[in-house]
């Protein structure tokens, strides 16, 4: 069996064809350069951008995999959460393809891309905890099976990644934030500031990163003149120590909140052996090291994908679509892209994605 995935959600545009073998055959990529200049993605510019190259990334993927379109046995497109306008490309773009061909679509939450990736490439059984981090989005999450999920908490402003971007601009470092930050916390001294943990004492699993984020726009305004942050020279040094800083207290607040989940996943799935990072936030190497030691305390297994997967890319949807299509689920051709599109709303109907069980 052989799946055909397309992602456009955001500013990667990209399609991979997976196999029931946990093959990878194909993959091709593009991400989007054109939202540098701007410090962040311009929804239209993308949505431009994966209309001018979607078809040219779906045929290097088929070239690479040495398969052509009429030998798939279903396309799957990430159908939201995300930017509607991109969403809205990569999802024609498969109907299309399914149309033609009579070949099964399968709408794909993006965020269950995430959610399901690490079952391609480590050995994950169901049930595991999830903590799930990339720029739009930031939860933990029980994933219980395909299209059953519990969410535990959430952000309750900004995600993760956002918080990486809007600090990096703040420091003068570029987008996007999260590698950049990194790289220079490598060079830093991460208890000289010292910066809150919001939420950090609450009973619950919830996140907050919009205090955090303020406590260094703060500092920096200690470097500029009149408070004016927008050409402020900080010495190389304090940036370095500010990202780094600022890289431990947001980790701090991730594992203090996942520690409370594992209780209560323990609690619920004693059986379960996994703790999961995803999202594009799990590319730092900081957080994966400190998710490594939560999950050997707690005597947990810990996985995560391949850098190279953390990222939106065609693999996790195609994955995902391949484990939704095994389970019998496939979708209808009026399926309408989703800009919102929580990944716990209604199991048994997001099991089917809005579509019909083949």
């Amino acid at each position: 069996m052989i799946i055909l995935g397309i992602e456009s959600s955001c500013d990667e545009t990209a399609a991979a064809l997976v196999s029931d073998e946990r093959k990878i055959l194909g993959q091709a990529l593009l991400s989007q350069k054109e939202h540098i200049a701007f410090g962040g993605v311009v929804p239209e510019i993308a949505a431009r951008s994966h209309l001018e190259h979607i078809d040219a990334i779906v045929d290097a993927a088929c070239l690479q995999a040495g398969v052509k379109l009429d030998e798939i046995d279903a396309v799957a497109a990430a159908s939201g959460p995300g930017l509607i306008g991109g969403v809205v490309v990569g999802v024609m773009a498969a109907k299309a393809i399914a149309l033609a061909l009579n070949k099964p679509f399968i709408a794909v939450n993006h965020l269950e891309g995430h959610a399901l990736c690490a079952r391609l490439t480590n050995d994950v059984d169901y049930p595991y905890l999830l903590l799930l981090v990339s720029g739009g989005h930031c939860q933990i999450l029980i994933v219980k099976d395909v299209g059953q999920y519990e969410r535990l908490g959430t952000t309750i402003d900004d995600a993760a990644g956002e918080a990486f971007d809007k600090v990096s601009k703040m420091l003068g470092l570029g987008y996007p934030g999260g590698p950049l930050i990194e790289k220079a916390a490598l060079s830093g001294d991460e208890n000289r500031f010292d910066l809150p943990r919001p939420l950090i004492f609450s009973g619950d699993c919830n996140l907050s990163f919009s205090g955090l984020k303020t406590a260094v726009r703060r500092i920096v305004e200690n470097y500029a003149k009149n408070g004016d942050i927008s050409h402020v020279q900080i010495p190389q040094q304090d940036v370095c120590d500010i990202a780094a800083s600022f890289q431990k207290a947001l980790t701090d607040c991730l594992i203090k909140k996942l520690q409370k989940a594992v209780k209560i996943f323990k609690s619920k799935y004693p059986q379960g052996k996994h703790i999961v990072v995803s999202g594009g936030v799990a590319a730092n190497s900081y957080l994966r090291r400190k998710l490594e030691n939560v999950a050997k305390k707690e005597n947990l297994l810990f996985a995560a994908p391949p850098v190279r997967f953390c990222t939106d890319n065609g693999v996790m949807i195609a994955w995902a679509g391949l484990e939704r299509f095994q389970k019998g689920y496939v979708s209808t051709l009026d399926f309408k892209p989703r800009p919102r599109w929580p990944l716990d709303e209604n199991a048994p109907k997001a099991a089917g994605a809005g579509g019909v069980k083949a």
